[in-house]
């Protein structure tokens, strides 16, 4: 490995090391706080379910008045959900629906299958033991306790359980503002007549469709020209205002390649050359008060190193609890025998005998092998892999959230 680049753990601890998390809190309706960040731990004002409730449609009773199956008991009252009923008398029995709350004096709820309605009685064919059939009250969640912790990314889950303890708003970190630009005087936009020469701007699309999804503020710097001047100019003004400037393309060593000396110009560049593929000329730096990301030009390369790079460092700054991807083991089908001296990132897919398959063709200009792709495999460094040994898989469900 190249002396002068960081291994891919050292750099991905260096960009969550210099994360400085946002500290402003907002209060976002729970109806609209999908993908935000918790800032505060969640307490339930209430107990679920506020009272015991009944799991099924049935007859609700005392246990102690069905000494053995075939008894009989007058039927008085009816409790859908959303009621409440009344006492329950000693030796009567109250029909009930699910989630109804038990009337007081019930001790048990027997299933409708297992009863034989007769008139203004029913007929019990089985001998209850008391809490059949029944959710006790806080059986859940006791009033007072912490139903989601300060870090906690939303998801639809999370605020269905918001919601369920009757809570309308959430503490929430302030959405991170992002600077977005590309580099590269062969970029057109899409819908122009592509010149000879010309490569349409993939990664304009891709990584504001990630930054999104991360909850992000976006402002869109569009694509800067090929020039020194014109880059540190952008970046000035980029560094106003937002907490990151991410860039794509320039930060190689070309002629063409100005983001990494604009950089230093105005600011300071702390990490280039990421010993990881791919995605190599990765770079961290400053700009005034905002961080600087920049990824490489190659769409497949950029979309790869904001999964496994930026995502971690955006997570981190907006105080997310969990920042890395849990992986699968799973069996590789395939032969992998010339690995790299870098950290390799395979695109790969399930497949129908349960393992996970290769992309065809590997290479970095393959953009299709990302759509086509249901994750990354992740190949240590100098690491040959036999079909039929194990492996490391990240699923997109775990890096696109």
């Amino acid at each position: 490995m190249n002396a002068n680049m960081l291994s891919f753990d050292e750099a991905l601890e260096t960009l969550i090391r210099k994360a400085q998390p946002i500290r402003e809190i907002d209060m976002a309706d729970t109806f609209v706080a999908q993908g935000r960040v918790l800032a505060a731990d969640l307490h339930s004002p209430v107990s679920v379910p506020a009272l015991d409730t009944s799991t099924m449609d049935g007859y609700a009773l005392r246990a102690a008045d069905v000494t053995a199956p075939g008894a009989s008991l007058a039927v008085s009252q009816r409790i859908p959900a959303g009621s409440v009923g009344h006492p329950l008398q000693p030796g009567t029995a109250a029909r009930i629906f699910t989630g109804a709350p038990l009337p007081a004096g019930a001790d048990v709820v027997v299933m409708q299958e297992m009863c034989e309605h007769q008139g203004e009685a029913v007929v019990i064919n089985h001998q209850p033991r008391a809490g059949e059939a029944v959710r006790l009250a806080g059986s859940e969640i006791a009033r007072g306790d912490t139903v989601l912790a300060a870090g906690t990314r939303l998801r639809p889950q999370e605020l269905g359980l918001a919601a369920s303890v009757g809570i309308a708003q959430l503490p929430v970190v302030r959405r991170m503002r992002v600077a977005l630009f590309s580099t590269g005087d062969e970029l057109v936009m899409p819908g122009e007549t592509l010149p000879p020469g010309g490569v349409y701007n993939s990664n304009r699309f891709q990584l504001r469709a990630l930054l999104l999804q991360l909850g992000c503020e976006v402002t869109d710097f569009g694509i800067v020209p090929d020039r020194l001047e014109a880059t540190r100019a952008v970046l000035r003004d980029a560094a106003q205002g937002h907490e990151l400037i991410l860039t794509s393309g320039g930060v190689s060593v070309g002629e063409e390649d100005h983001v990494k000396p604009a950089v230093e110009a105005e600011g300071s560049l702390d990490l280039w050359k990421i010993a990881m593929k791919p995605g190599k000329p990765l770079a961290y730096g400053r700009v005034g008060a905002a961080a600087f990301i920049g990824l490489p030009g190659n769409p497949v390369s950029s979309f790869v190193t904001f999964l496994m790079m930026v995502r971690p460092f955006i997570l981190a700054t907006q105080g997310a609890s969990a920042l890395k991807p849990r992986a699968l083991a799973l069996r590789a089908d395939f032969d992998w025998p010339r690995p790299d001296r870098r950290r390799e990132f395979l695109r790969a897919r399930f497949n129908d005998a349960g393992g996970v398959e290769l992309y065809a063709h590997q290479g970095a200009a393959a953009l299709s092998s990302i759509v086509w792709a249901d994750g990354l495999v992740d190949v240590p460094a100098d690491t040959p892999i036999a079909r039929g040994e194990t492996v490391r898989f990240l699923p997109y469900g775990e890096l696109l959230y």
